[in-house]
């Protein structure tokens, strides 16, 4: 990937935008081009996340892991050389901009991707199901979510998605669980609009699900670190958990039915600052005024 994207000619642009979670800041670009990065993310499985990635595909050991930790360590080392020909970075949450400025030694600008909220209409009325909904990949962890309901089972789960992960939790799946596989849009908006909670247990860069179901109305129960932190009002959209595990989601969702009183106007209200019309402007500002200064030598 990373030869591949040298191949393409912007030569003839004077302004190139980089949307980039792993090699697409690389292309290559000549001193009078403006180079403005939206970063998703460092290439995450070769820098912090290398480890755990490595667990999860099965490298950690052997020849194969040998190679993999090889090719990860060319990768860091072409990933940290061509931070230098993006002359500004805009991060997708003030979490990555953190992992930004720690792997690149840069500093960086946060916009929060656009949502498309208007596609997620509020609905007050809710039902006395909780929902999950993820491609199922280890670390979206809804094996965990699972398993956590597995001892509740006075409480209901409806999980949406599909994967490589999807057989293993179907298999695990108490009676209380709801394993619908894929949905279309329309099937996946309705629960959305209908849950009692959504429950979103990973660590994710920014997150949009969670944002997605807040646009509903619908408060979140999430994974107090990453961007969730950024996504959710804790005690006003939702609450967190502190730890990846089966007793904090367990309290959390008890204490969530106790204690959190839910307004979904005022949820729908705070998804609206994470919508499209938000973020066009946010960038067509941030890219003029960097062009601006870039033409004028100010840079």
């Amino acid at each position: 990937m990373p030869f591949a994207v040298e191949q393409l000619d912007l030569s003839g642009y004077d302004v190139v935008i980089s949307s980039s979670h792993a090699v697409a800041k690389g292309i290559l670009v000549g001193p009078d081009q403006l180079h403005i990065c939206y970063c998703h993310s460092p290439i995450r499985y070769a820098w912090d996340m290398q480890h755990q990635y490595l667990r999860e595909s099965r490298l950690d050991s052997g020849l194969k892991g040998i190679l993999a930790r090889w090719m990860l360590y060319r990768i860091r080392n072409w990933d940290h050389r061509t931070s230098n020909g993006v002359d500004f970075f805009i991060s997708n949450s003030d979490y990555i901009g953190r992992r930004i400025q720690k792997v690149y030694r840069r500093d960086s600008t946060t916009i929060y991707p656009n949502v498309a909220v208007e596609d997620f209409p509020l609905v007050s009325e809710k039902s006395d199901f909780y929902l999950t909904a993820s491609r199922l990949v280890p670390y979206k962890q809804i094996g965990l979510i699972v398993r956590s309901f597995a001892g509740m089972p006075d409480r209901k789960l409806v999980v949406i998605g599909d994967g490589p992960e999807y057989a293993r939790i179907k298999a695990q799946a108490p009676a209380n669980v709801t394993m619908m596989g894929y949905q279309s849009f329309e099937v996946l908006r309705d629960h959305m609009q209908r849950a009692r909670a959504f429950i979103f247990a990973a660590e994710e860069d920014f997150g949009i699900v969670p944002v997605e179901a807040q646009a509903c109305g619908t408060p979140v129960i999430a994974f107090g670190k990453g961007g969730a932190l950024e996504t959710v009002l804790d005690g006003v959209t939702g609450m967190f958990f502190r730890e990846q595990s089966e007793s904090a989601i367990q309290q959390t969702v008890s204490d969530f039915e106790s204690n959190f009183v839910a307004d979904p106007v005022r949820i729908r209200f705070h998804a609206e600052q994470f919508s499209s019309e938000r973020f066009r402007a946010q960038m067509k500002a941030f890219v003029e005024e960097k062009y601006q200064q870039f033409i004028s030598g100010k840079l």
